[in-house]
């Protein structure tokens, strides 16, 4: 997992205003988790791994198509860039930097175990590969807890 320390050496202090951000047009329309009628078709990340994410979305769509995308809820978008400390910690997230993504938050949510969580499920493997594949991790995968974030993975960038 990537620590402050490494967020701080490749990326900079997380700010406020959020000067290090990009906007990127997604691959495919999503809709927003706790608003199901707003579409998402565009997304604020650190320009660092917007062409990353942008390969990623991509490359979901290639795979599964936007009717299965639809159908899994891996168009439910949860957030990038938000700046703040992690919830129940003084450790800056890292939705600060605009470094992670979370989908479906509502059937992912932050305490769900595999037992639970859809994203711990066989049809979803696919999807968390590709993050994987272009630099980026799962907390599900890595520590059995807040299936929906996915963010960028130590050692992935160098200053």
């Amino acid at each position: 997992m990537i620590t402050t320390q490494e967020l701080k050496t490749v990326f900079g202090a997380p700010n406020e205003r959020g000067s290090y951000l990009t906007t990127i047009k997604l691959p495919y329309p999503m809709r927003l988790a706790w608003d199901k009628n707003v579409k998402v078709e565009k997304m604020r990340c650190h320009a660092k791994v917007a062409d990353q994410l942008t390969a990623i979305f991509s490359e979901i769509l290639d795979f599964y198509g936007i009717e299965r995308i639809q159908e899994l809820g891996i168009d439910l978008f949860g957030g990038c860039f938000n700046y703040r400390q992690m919830r129940g910690g003084s450790d800056w997230s890292r939705h600060s930097w605009g470094l992670a993504v979370d989908l479906d938050p509502e059937r992912n949510q932050l305490k769900f175990n595999s037992q639970k969580a859809f994203f711990a499920r066989p049809e979803y493997q696919p999807m968390i590969d590709i993050f994987y594949k272009h630099g980026f991790e799962s907390l599900g995968r890595e520590k059995n807890y807040d299936w929906m974030h996915f963010q960028v993975r130590s050692g992935v960038l160098h200053a």
